[in-house]
């Protein structure tokens, strides 16, 4: 074991290596790959065993290795970096900018752990938060792993019952709440969708601890259920909490997946799995130095504010930005304000908060300098070739697209800035990224398809360190989700992917998104993508609509750049046949749609997902489903206005 965990020879020397040579030992030498990439956090008891993989699908890395997130995002940096920034909270909501140092942050840690200590909370019980983009909520969680509690956080603003389910399955002995949010200068309650979804569960946490800011004027407290946050904070002042050494395999969290229905699947994450992932990705993928400073414009409710807002940025020793507000208040140039004031190395956005900023006012682009800023990575959805070139010029940086998901924690696609940054392909988010050996199989024989045919994307396991470790509660659960679609016992994306000559990945959307018109199989992202190289359009979602005839037919929603255009007697079904046809040139007939509806704004979840199952069950009369994540309802009536006017 001791070998494993030795300093990297001259021979793994990362920075001799290519690409293949790097993903090639990932994989041919699991152990002794992850042995050196464990050296990257900090053990307090080191690992006995890399690897175990006795019972798969299930696997266990560094076994027998104690460690803690919070000691590795907090406590390990106070000796180099104490009077270092750690934490940069912005809120254009609220117009408050506070930056705390490592010391700083140290401190409200330990306060936050020792109120949840003095309501009972220890190893292994769960936390639910449910908060906005607030400082206290990063608090909340660090402060849970520093005590060995497993944390929850469900998106805030979630509807009552989508909370109430996640409550019966987490059964949390506290949760952790605010009064309100913000959004777009409004204040947006949270207390009552609370007191609903404790009246709703079976398991109701047994103490609610509130962060008031004051929004919610008309704010009660349930008697003997309800605390505030500040009286409780100004009881542990100078606590000092020891941190809980947990074994590598232990649970750190449950994240639910977005868009379940019935009982919800919460995916377990490890520790030091989890830990050592982070880092490794910092250094090879994000490329990023300790003290150089990280901007994720995502949302603790969802993987990517878990990953790279709280954990990675703070694990290396970078300073993170936690922001809440919208990329266009107080106007469209306030991220790049950010990048310059903050001098941000890294940042990491989503294709649909691109094509936001892409039908503003192009003035706001350059503003700001933004020539501290090296890459800006890209993911959540695919992402479209006109808006990768647009952003691309724009910032005159690398533009990176990469894949992964809520069940990964981490990349699985990707280019690696910090090991060998291969030239871009447009619409690809590159390779598989090292601990990943993926392939692209048949969806009915299991066998590998050639170089430039469609198939699923699958992961060979057992998976890397940080992917989810099972279900929540649920092994049976877990293997049938992800390892039983085929007769090989492979992890499914539940992804199309096509992987061309040259070994570029592309992902084609989801399975449950094929649009299967006459026998011909279409991905709605292809028809997408070339709606969207028309210049006039400015997003768009692309559903199949069953059809008598040819079983489903592809049917465009589109939000156009300026709206005017349609003003004018005639200019709809004008546009409407010039986006047909452009499609047409591009994919041929078969995949032209059938009709195009245009509407002021699309359906989507707060994280910015396109609602598209919605929008089909709307386009065929069904019911839209749970809409507890929609953003803005009137976009769900545009839809339906859109359909009855054509």
């Amino acid at each position: 074991m001791k070998a494993a965990f030795s300093k990297t020879t001259e021979a793994e020397d990362t920075h001799a290596m290519n690409y293949e040579e790097f993903h090639r030992w990932s994989i041919d030498d699991p152990e002794g790959f992850w042995g050196e990439q464990a050296q990257l956090i900090h053990w307090n008891k080191p690992p006995q065993k890399v690897r175990d993989y006795s019972n798969p699908p299930f696997c266990k890395w560094f076994v027998g290795g104690e460690t803690n997130l919070c000691y590795n995002a907090v406590d390990r940096h106070l000796a180099d970096r104490a009077d270092q920034n750690a934490l940069i909270y912005i809120s254009t909501e609220t117009d408050e900018t506070v930056v705390y140092s490592y010391a700083e942050l140290y401190r409200e840690v330990n306060r936050f752990a020792a109120v949840l200590q003095s309501l009972g909370v220890g190893k292994g019980d769960r936390v639910i938060i449910y908060m906005p983009m607030i400082a206290e909520a990063l608090f909340s969680i660090l402060a849970c792993a520093r005590i060995g509690a497993i944390h929850s956080v469900v998106f805030g603003g979630f509807a009552a019952y989508n909370l109430a389910v996640r409550i019966d399955d987490a059964k949390p002995k506290v949760m952790v709440t605010s009064d309100a949010g913000m959004r777009g200068g409004k204040a947006v309650p949270y207390k009552h969708l609370v007191d609903e979804s404790c009246n709703l569960a079976k398991f109701p946490p047994e103490k609610v601890v509130i962060c008031n800011r004051g929004l919610d004027k008309g704010l009660t407290l349930v008697e003997g259920r309800d605390l505030d946050y500040a009286t409780l904070r100004a009881q542990h002042m100078d606590a000092e909490v020891p941190v809980v050494w947990l074994e590598s395999n232990e649970p750190s969290y449950i994240l639910y997946t977005s868009g379940t229905t019935g009982i919800p699947k919460g995916v377990q994450r490890d520790v030091g799995g989890y830990a050592v992932a982070l880092a490794s990705t910092m250094k090879h993928l994000y490329h990023i130095n300790p003290g150089e400073t990280m901007f994720a414009t995502s949302d603790i409710g969802w993987v990517v504010g878990h990953s790279y807002i709280v954990y990675a940025p703070l694990i290396n020793g970078s300073p993170t930005i936690f922001y809440e507000g919208l990329p266009i208040r107080p106007d469209p140039g306030i991220w790049w304000k950010i990048v310059n004031e903050y001098q941000v190395r890294t940042m990491f956005s989503s294709p649909t908060a691109v094509r936001v900023l892409k039908s503003q006012d192009q003035k706001y682009m350059t503003e700001h300098d933004v020539s501290c800023l090296r890459y800006l990575f890209l993911a959540g959805e695919p992402l479209d070739e006109p808006t990768s070139r647009w952003i691309s010029d724009a910032l005159k940086i690398p533009v990176i697209d990469h894949y992964w998901q809520t069940e990964t924690g981490w990349p699985m696609l990707s280019y690696l800035p910090g090991v060998d940054l291969k030239p871009n392909r447009f619409g690809s988010p590159g390779f598989p990224v090292y601990g990943y050996n993926i392939r692209v199989i048949d969806e009915g024989t299991g066998a590998e398809v050639p170089r430039g045919e469609k198939g699923v994307l699958v992961v060979e396991p057992p998976l890397p360190p940080g992917c989810l470790s099972t279900v929540w509660g649920d092994d049976k659960r877990f293997v049938q989700s992800y390892f039983s679609s085929f007769k090989d016992l492979l992890y499914t994306s539940s992804d199309w992917a096509v992987r061309d000559e040259d070994g570029y990945f592309f992902i084609l959307g989801r399975t449950d998104d094929v649009i299967n018109v006459a026998g011909h199989r279409l991905g709605t992202r292809e028809i997408e993508e070339a709606i969207q190289s028309h210049s006039a359009v400015a997003e768009v979602a692309v559903i199949g609509v069953a059809d008598k005839v040819k079983g489903q037919v592809p049917v465009g929603f589109c939000r156009l750049k300026d709206p005017s255009q349609l003003d004018a007697a005639g200019a709809t079904e004008k546009m409407e046949k010039e986006i047909i046809a452009k499609v047409q040139e591009l994919l041929g007939a078969v995949a032209k749609p059938h009709n195009i509806h245009f509407v002021s704004a699309l359906p989507k979840t707060r994280s910015g997902k396109l609602l598209r199952r919605s929008i089909q069950a709307l386009a065929e009369g069904r019911d839209p489903g749970d809409l507890s994540t929609l953003d803005d309802p009137n976009s769900l009536e545009e839809v339906r206005r859109a359909i009855g006017q054509h």
